[in-house]
């Protein structure tokens, strides 16, 4: 169920990826790109959690952000007990 909802938002950052992205100098300060980054956050933690990590990273991408390797954080998993 949750790929249903990620998946619109996915394909416009591919779309992006393919179409846009090519005709624009590269100017991403971080490893994954800020796109690479949102797919991956979106797939693995859904729309709301991942699209507020895709948000909060392209937010920092500027000149005063970070920059440097900055993976997607791994999914928490909970143990009932």
């Amino acid at each position: 169920m949750k790929k249903l909802f990620t998946y619109p938002f996915v394909l416009l950052i591919k779309g992006y990826q393919n179409f846009i992205s090519p005709l624009l100098p590269s100017s991403c300060r971080y490893t994954p790109t800020c796109s690479h980054y949102a797919v991956e956050a979106l797939q693995t933690h859904g729309l709301l959690k991942g699209g507020w990590l895709a948000t909060k990273r392209i937010a920092s991408c500027n000149p005063w952000g970070g920059s440097g390797y900055d993976p997607v954080p791994p999914k928490k998993k909970y143990i009932d007990k």
